[in-house]
């Protein structure tokens, strides 16, 4: 992959393809609803496994029924191919 900065039309049109992530500044987001901190737990193990693979880590917050994913590349000031890719993977789980 690139490592390509998207535009703003760009980002938009890949995000209508993976509706439960949002814009947010430099970055895009998900938040994820789960039954308890358990679930959660193994929604964020899974995260952690793509990102490894991927080698490229989003940040995460999580506790007791919900799980939020923050992706950007830092290096780009904002979001990339890679972090779309990403996205998409997180979105099969």
């Amino acid at each position: 992959m690139e490592r390509r900065k998207l535009d703003e039309r760009e980002l938009y049109r890949e995000l209508a393809e993976i509706p439960d992530w949002e814009s947010e500044g430099d970055a895009i987001k998900l938040s994820r609803k789960f039954a308890d901190f358990a679930e959660a737990l193994a929604f964020v193990n899974e995260v952690g496994d793509l990102a490894e693979t991927a080698d490229h880590h989003p940040d995460i917050t999580f506790g007791w029924g919900y799980a939020d994913v923050l992706l950007t590349t830092h290096d780009r000031g904002g979001v990339t191919d890679v972090d779309i890719a990403l996205a998409k993977q997180i979105d099969a789980i």
